[in-house]
């Protein structure tokens, strides 16, 4: 009888390392170290600590005390934190439903220009924020903007207000610009996520007579909803992120009175000073560690939670 035991595949034997893929990914990783994951932990360690007398003392947690605790700062803390979840909850609401319905529409193949009309509304998300916010300074000016002579052309111009101008409307008037600007991401994602249906699905269901809005609800919805998934908490990391269009619209103080006041711009301030405030390293890390924390939060509940029931739909 033949040795089995010498015919038998060695499991022990040690595979070739592969450094090719090492020397590839090694760029990469030590780019996303130094701009990304240094910084962070620098953060989070600054946090910790304070200055007494130009010394830097290691204090724990004294300072999340602090910004929670002291009515000082936990007031603009909180008052923020309601103003970004106002902030998101104006994307997911407006934005991304608008993304899809456009999607759905410039998708079909009987629609004519379609590549036209997909370059004009993506292209204000490669404007400058600067631009923005300025321009649409211009536009809502009561002064020299247009919107009054335009709401006045068609008879609203008793609609008309200074928007940006207002504490109850101006956060609303930002949140409603950015929306213009970047609908054209959830777009574009949507977009392809509905030209990577297969056509056997669509066949079959219009031989069972589901067709038009009926398919887009029955079929094509149920199939990209992973890709819903994915653009809703890209919104959300955004959204908690943003700084950007606030500070050129209305600047750092996020007038009026605040109103516009989100995480960023309070970190803004915080971190670098601004006018009378002087700037704090170690509070505006503070801060900068809550923003963290809670986009770490929202992350963990949309992958823990939310994503392995969207995976049933995924084919």
């Amino acid at each position: 009888m033949p040795n089995q035991e010498n015919e038998m595949p060695n499991n022990h034997e040690k595979r070739p390392i592969r450094w090719h893929i090492l020397v590839f990914l090694a760029p990469a990783v030590l780019v996303y170290s130094a701009v990304m994951i240094f910084p962070l932990f620098a953060t989070l360690r600054l946090s910790l600590f304070t200055e007494i007398d130009q010394t830097r003392v290691f204090v724990g947690l004294e300072n999340f005390r602090t910004l929670l605790g002291d009515e000082r700062w936990s007031e603009r803390f909180w008052s923020s934190i309601v103003n970004n979840f106002q902030f998101f909850a104006i994307h997911m609401l407006v934005q991304n439903p608008i993304g899809i319905a456009l999607a759905a529409i410039l998708s079909s193949p009987k629609l004519r220009f379609g590549q036209f009309y997909r370059t004009a509304i993506f292209v204000p998300t490669i404007l400058s924020f600067v631009i923005v916010g300025f321009a649409w300074k211009l536009i809502l000016s009561p002064i020299w903007g247009i919107a009054p002579s335009m709401l006045d052309a068609v008879g609203l111009k008793s609609l008309y207000a200074p928007w940006l101008g207002k504490e109850a409307y101006a956060l609303t008037t930002l949140s409603l610009i950015s929306v213009w600007q970047f609908v054209g991401i959830p777009m574009m994602l949507i977009y392809a996520a509905l030209l990577s249906i297969p056509e056997e699905i669509l066949e079959a269901a219009e031989c069972d007579g589901v067709v038009g809005m009926a398919a887009f609800w029955r079929i094509k919805l149920p199939l990209i909803l992973p890709s819903i998934g994915i653009i809703s908490i890209l919104t959300f990391v955004a959204n908690f992120n943003a700084f950007d269009l606030i500070y050129a619209a209305q600047g750092a103080l996020a007038g009026p009175d605040y109103s516009t006041d989100i995480l960023g711009t309070f970190l803004y301030r915080t971190f670098f000073g601004f006018q009378l405030q002087l700037g704090d390293p170690h509070m505006g890390s503070t801060i900068a560690t809550g923003m963290f924390t809670i986009i770490l939060i929202g992350v963990c509940i949309y992958l823990f939670g939310i994503q392995r029931r969207l995976r049933r739909y995924q084919f």
